[in-house]
């Protein structure tokens, strides 16, 4: 079995998104940033762009935001983004 993360995606009108992840890019301000398990604890700003959360198995699955906030803690990763819409 893979490692895996919570990942939360919150926007104003709540939650977009929750569930396990094996991994999970985004578009930081200085470039995109990969988080996988155990990663180290970070607080990053995010430009606008695509959210993908790997969720195993071939799986991935897109949101769309128009920037933000990302915490990564020890076992959550939460993406606090101002609007986000589901890519398919």
């Amino acid at each position: 079995m893979a490692m895996t993360v919570h990942v939360d995606i919150v926007d104003a009108e709540g939650e977009i998104h929750s569930g396990l992840a094996e991994m999970i890019y985004a578009p930081g301000t200085m470039g995109e940033l990969g988080i996988s398990p155990r990663h180290a604890p970070l607080v990053t700003r995010l430009k606008s762009g695509e959210v993908r959360v790997d969720t195993g198995g071939g799986k991935m699955q897109c949101f769309y935001i128009t920037g933000g906030i990302l915490e990564v803690q020890p076992h959550i990763v939460t993406v606090l983004a101002d609007q986000v819409s589901r890519r398919t």
